[in-house]
């Protein structure tokens, strides 16, 4: 990408879209189109291939999604595979009528088998059932893979995946009702704190192993994607029957418990976590593989506890707008 190139970021002013923004604005790209969600549905159809034509973006960077945690995609299964399909089919068919470059697709890590190997390898797509409380929106991104796949294959695009593990950072969801467990524990234990509560019962056992991505170095991989040499590009991942996908993680995970004890001690919080075994776990284990990804230069650099120290101290500067 030249630092004047035309680029799209579908889903700006979300976790991801959002630190997308702040990447390449610090890398010094100057020419960004980040429409807000009242100018472009991008569920619409017509709106979506409206603007393309109008705004003709040289390069894609689709993060707008439909996410939440468990209790989101249990309590919203069909707006959860809907609304992502939609997104997905209106941004990438366009994005191939329109010439664009080159597009970026973001995934999740949730595309993989419940019960899969551990670490997940890229090759693990479609071997195995998925878990059922996130199904529907890990069909939905499965779809988008297939699609980037099928593009590249019948008309020659260059259109990318990358499957991101648990994402947290400065712009998340601290609602109680859908937010991802970071937020949610970090939310929850920043106001027990405050008042002074002796107690903070946690959803599920606590075993459960899970790995984060600090959503800065989440956006820092993706433009490095982005930038590959054409060559390199073709012959790591646009050779199919290679996945077009990789993975993007730290390739280091926690269990609840511990990411639990870790948020309690950044939050300051004095009072006793108790595990509620009756509340569903999700996957036992979710660790990428991510050598993929570094054998093709990058790879995480933000620990665990400084990025939970980062997104604290988000939380507690605009944690006004969770009021209510």
């Amino acid at each position: 990408m030249n630092k004047d190139s035309k680029i799209f970021v579908a889903g700006s002013n979300g976790l991801v879209g959002s630190a997308l923004v702040r990447q390449l604005i610090t890398a010094g790209y100057t020419n960004l189109v980040t429409p807000e969600i009242n100018e472009l549905d991008l569920t619409d159809q017509l709106a979506v291939a409206n603007f393309f034509t109008t705004e003709a973006p040289e390069y894609v960077f689709l993060a707008a999604a439909k996410v939440g945690g468990i209790h989101a995609n249990n309590t919203y299964p069909a707006e959860f595979i809907y609304l992502n399909l939609a997104i997905q089919i209106n941004v990438i068919h366009q994005s191939y009528l329109h010439g664009v470059k080159r597009l970026l697709f973001l995934g999740s890590s949730c595309i993989y088998p419940r019960l899969a190997p551990q670490p997940m390898r890229e090759e693990h797509l479609l071997t195995g059932l998925l878990e059922p409380t996130n199904e529907p929106y890990a069909l939905a991104k499965i779809a988008g893979i297939k699609m980037c796949e099928s593009y590249n294959r019948q008309y020659g695009t260059k259109f990318i995946a990358v499957m991101p593990t648990n994402l947290y950072g400065p712009g998340d969801n601290f609602h109680l009702d859908n937010a991802h467990v970071m937020p949610a524990l970090i939310r929850r234990l920043h106001e027990a704190r405050e008042a002074r509560l002796p107690e903070v019962v946690v959803w599920g056992s606590g075993t459960p192993m899970r790995e984060f991505l600090f959503v800065d170095d989440m956006a820092d991989g993706c433009c490095y994607l982005m930038n590959l040499p054409e060559e390199q590009l073709k012959a790591e991942l646009l050779n199919y029957p290679e996945p077009c996908f990789v993975n993007l993680g730290t390739g280091v995970d926690v269990t609840i418990r511990e990411l639990a004890e870790t948020i309690r001690e950044v939050v300051g919080y004095q009072g006793r976590l108790t595990f509620d075994p009756s509340k569903p776990d999700g996957t036992p284990r979710k660790l990428q593989d991510v050598s993929r990804m570094e054998a093709l230069g990058w790879q995480a650099h933000i620990t665990l506890r400084q990025g939970i120290e980062r997104t604290y101290a988000w939380f507690v500067d605009n944690m006004g707008r969770w009021r209510g």
